[in-house]
């Protein structure tokens, strides 16, 4: 998979990751900071990170959850959802 761009999506919250094969990857940022223990000031360098550097973001979200493999491989584009 080779990665065109990643951008923040203000409207969904979202990192949203483009590849050159037509797939194409949200990553909500709600879900994926769930859990975390953080301070205003660590919540702010998260959205800063998200904003300003939305690949740095979305790298870090796939080492921590090693999903993105599995999502690439379940993934259908031409119904343009996530397979079971």
């Amino acid at each position: 998979m080779n990665v065109i761009y990643a951008t923040y999506n203000i409207h969904h919250n979202s990192i949203d990751v483009y590849t050159y094969a037509g797939y194409f990857l949200r990553i909500d940022c709600n879900k994926a900071e769930e859990g975390l223990k953080t301070t205003p000031c660590s919540e702010c360098a998260l959205n800063a990170l998200a904003i300003d550097e939305p690949f740095e973001y979305a790298s870090e979200f796939v080492q921590d959850t090693h999903c993105l493999t599995d999502i690439i491989k379940r993934f259908n584009p031409a119904s343009n959802m996530i397979s079971s």
